[in-house]
């Protein structure tokens, strides 16, 4: 027989416009770290303003064995080049609120994490190695270029590091390219998880 899925909006884990109250201690469900600023139609981040974290945490644990999250977002500012920030990630982890490294959060975590990476750091890092005249490729890319902004995942156990000068490269599970830059509409990210399998 054809198999029946089960839709249900789970009211403590979701977050719509308009935003009134996220973040304030009456709301309950949401808190606020950095500079995350929460207006009527939009809940932003970082102002554009290079150097700048900020983040928004349910506060209620999720104990779903199969979930769906799907995220609407913009990324958009006056940054040189479009480069608009590092990026930015959507965390399913043990721990929360706590700032790092990886995305504004804690390297070392224990679950998922989605990167919507903006910045290609290890083109940088091959440029600032090659001074000389002769580029030799690097040994330790692989043989395909990605295109940023770049989507990817990781699944950490708490024993895996982040390579951020590597865009990840070394932990990832899977990643494609997403043009998502200063869009006139909002760009739909779904997140699934559904009998221990995993799709972005």
């Amino acid at each position: 027989g054809a198999e029946q899925t089960e839709e249900h909006l789970k009211r403590e884990h979701s977050l719509s416009k308009p935003y009134q109250g996220v973040g304030s201690a009456s709301s309950g469900l949401w808190d606020l770290l950095g500079n995350a600023m929460v207006m009527t139609q939009f809940i932003r981040l970082t102002p554009d303003v290079q150097s700048k974290q900020g983040a928004v945490w349910n506060r209620v644990p999720c104990y779903l064995r199969d979930w769906e999250m799907q995220v609407h977002f913009k990324i958009h500012g006056q940054g040189k080049k479009n480069l608009n920030g590092d990026g930015f990630a959507i965390w399913y982890t043990k721990d929360r609120m706590q700032p790092g490294p990886v995305f504004g959060s804690k390297d070392n975590f224990l679950g998922l994490g989605v990167f919507v990476d903006t910045y290609p750091n290890e083109e940088k890092q091959q440029e600032v190695r090659h001074t000389g005249l002769l580029l030799a490729p690097d040994p330790v890319s692989p043989p395909w270029q990605r295109v940023f902004p770049y989507i990817s995942a990781m699944v950490n156990n708490g024993s895996l590091t982040y390579d951020h000068d590597r865009d990840g490269r070394p932990t990832e599970l899977g990643g494609c390219t997403a043009m998502v830059r200063n869009l006139n509409h909002d760009t739909f990210l779904v997140i699934r998880y559904v009998k221990r399998r995993l799709t972005v």
